[in-house]
């Protein structure tokens, strides 16, 4: 009894020592020089709606219901979450019901015969529960389970990210839709201008007042307003077509576009304000910075199950069943068969296939690290870029709305002056083009506005509850 005491000491000592010799890897992300924050709160977790825009909320839900790469990365999040219980499985015994029948023949051996009465034939017919289970010293297993489980939540993260990117480029092409469209309506109405002008131009032309360089200048002109209005109606496809594939619609659907949306003056120039600055919690915000967050604690975890082969593993095996040479007799009390063994296995050859391993998980490590940081440095530039264009987009909606109105008036001058005799009609020409371009980059300038905050809001991790989108896994530590 002493003497097995002692060697439960030694065995119990042993195990303290080398557990003592394990270490575990920081899994807290880097340090970085963060900017100081400049507003405390915002709230932009359906920021698309700020736009009070019915047209825009449908599609933007719809494509948060049925986008095929949601679907892809919830598909992604159900691998991880098997994942957890593959490595779960680890943690408990493995019990298995076997059945084995065999028939064997001896023979003598040398100049020994068999003895007498004994069968040289027989039976071994045996049935029994085995049970193994290797007891968890160094919590390999354990660590295991509880990286798998980051990875679950990084997976689910992952989603999130994808989530505030499918809402931004709904947002972008919705508003590159309005913008086509109004394009396309000034054209059309230009184009209608221009017919006139190139009927009155030939009227005039037959009645001998103008020559026939004025009559081609008009013509032409038409001619310069159809081909931009072919542009249009090309842009126009293209974003419904965009749009529908946003939404998961069906490839019939995606081939023939049906995309409702509001076509009035206002949707095109009313923007909401968002306030500028930084918010406290702006790495909270980001679902892409904490989903590296846990894969650089799953990294971390998997260095210290690396690690963790390098010390002995201890297996505990069991059985209980039957066993009898002939089948009546099989389930009769002394056919009753039970074993216990346990055994201690520390590896000598193969160290460098763990080191190996080990060095392995540490680079993927310090791959994540790198990724981290740039990630964080990504969604500073972000935020900076999205508030200098929110800021700068208004100053050119406003300057270009003032060069469109005063052009208007210079058309009206322009076309009295040449009635009047007093300038040639290429003045008229050149007053025209001026105030449709004008026209258009003013739609273009109150289309940026709107993407601008697109951006600010994407930037800033709008799109999702960030506060309760991703539930803790059970056991993540």
């Amino acid at each position: 009894m002493r003497k097995h005491l002692t060697h439960t000491f030694a065995i119990g000592t042993l195990v303290a020592l080398l557990a003592g010799c394990a270490t575990t890897t920081p899994s807290a992300p880097p340090a970085v020089d963060l900017p100081a924050p400049t507003t405390t709160e915002l709230h932009l977790e359906r920021w698309w709606t700020n736009f009070n825009d019915p047209a825009l909320t449908s599609l933007v839900g719809e494509a948060l219901q049925h986008n095929l790469d949601l679907q892809a990365a919830m598909a992604r999040i159900e691998t991880a979450r098997a994942q957890v219980k593959l490595a779960q499985s680890d943690l408990y015994p493995s019990l298995s019901l076997g059945a084995n029948a065999a028939r064997t023949r001896s023979t003598q051996v040398g100049t020994n015969p068999l003895p007498p009465g004994f069968a040289a034939t027989g039976n071994d017919i045996r049935i029994a529960l085995n049970a193994s289970y290797e007891v968890d010293l160094w919590g390999k297993y354990r660590t295991a389970t509880r990286a798998a489980q980051n990875d679950l939540l990084a997976t689910q993260y992952a989603r999130e990210t994808v989530q505030t990117v499918i809402a931004a480029e709904v947002a972008r092409a919705y508003f590159g839709l309005l913008a086509a469209d109004a394009q396309l309506r000034l054209l059309q109405d230009t184009l209608a201008l221009r017919n006139e002008t190139v009927t009155l131009q030939k009227d005039r032309a037959q009645a001998g007042v103008i020559g026939e360089y004025d009559l081609s200048q008009a013509i032409a002109e038409r001619a310069a307003v159809a081909a931009d209005i072919a542009t249009a109606q090309r842009a126009v496809a293209q974003f419904e077509s965009a749009l529908a594939a946003l939404t998961g619609r069906s490839p019939r659907d995606v081939y023939t576009p049906n995309v409702v949306r509001d076509a009035s003056p206002a949707a095109l120039v009313s923007v909401p304000t968002v306030p500028g600055g930084l918010p406290s919690n702006m790495l909270e915000r980001r679902p892409d910075v904490r989903q590296f967050e846990k894969q650089l604690v799953a990294a971390s975890l998997r260095v210290d199950r690396a690690r963790a082969d390098y010390f002995p593993s201890l297996s505990l095996t069991g059985a209980l069943g039957t066993e009898s040479g002939a089948l009546r007799h099989l389930f009769s009390g002394p056919a009753f068969i039970w074993s216990l063994g346990a055994g201690l296995a520390q590896p000598l050859i193969g160290l460098k296939a763990i080191e190996a391993n080990v060095d392995a998980q540490t680079a993927r490590r310090e791959e994540i690290v790198v990724g981290y940081r740039q990630t964080v440095q990504a969604a500073f530039r972000d935020v900076h870029d999205a508030l200098a264009a929110n800021e700068t987009t208004r100053q050119a909606l406003a300057a270009q709305s003032e060069r469109r109105e005063s052009l208007q008036r210079a058309v009206e001058l322009s076309d009295l002056r040449y009635k009047s005799g007093y300038s040639p009609y290429l003045e008229v020409l050149d007053a025209q083009r001026q105030l449709l371009q004008a026209q258009t980059l003013q739609i273009l300038a109150a289309r940026d506005v709107r993407l601008a905050l697109v951006d600010l809001a994407k930037a800033l991790g709008g799109g999702w509850e960030y506060e309760t989108a991703v539930e803790p896994t059970a056991a993540v530590k």
